[in-house]
C-alpha cells in the first residue's frame, strides 16, 4: 500500500487521484508521522458500504436467532401473505 504525508495530497491531489484511478490501490494519508486517512476510489468504498450492510444484516439476523424472535414457516408465510401473490 503507497504512503504519502497529508502536505503531498494539498499538492499534488490530482496526480494522487489519477494513480489511484490507474492502480485501484489505497492510500494512506499520514499527517505528523500518524496515520489519517485512507484514500480510496469510490467503487471500492461503496463496494465495501455494501459489505458492511450485508453483514450488519446478518448479524442482526443472529441477534433475533438468538433472542428468541423467530417465526416458524408457516407463520412467517401468514405474515407475509400480501407480499406473496
Amino acid at each position: 500500500m503507497k504512503t504519502e504525508l497529508v502536505t503531498t495530497l494539498k499538492r499534488q491531489a490530482t496526480r494522487l487521484l489519477s494513480e489511484l484511478r490507474d492502480s485501484g490501490e489505497p492510500v494512506l494519508i499520514t499527517e505528523h508521522g500518524k496515520p489519517a486517512a485512507y484514500l480510496v476510489d469510490v467503487e471500492s468504498y461503496e463496494l465495501t458500504q455494501h459489505r458492511i450492510q450485508i453483514l450488519e444484516g446478518i448479524a442482526r439476523g443472529e441477534r433475533a436467532i438468538f433472542e428468541g424472535r423467530t417465526f416458524s414457516h408457516a407463520e412467517a408465510r401468514e405474515k407475509m401473505k400480501k407480499w406473496l401473490v
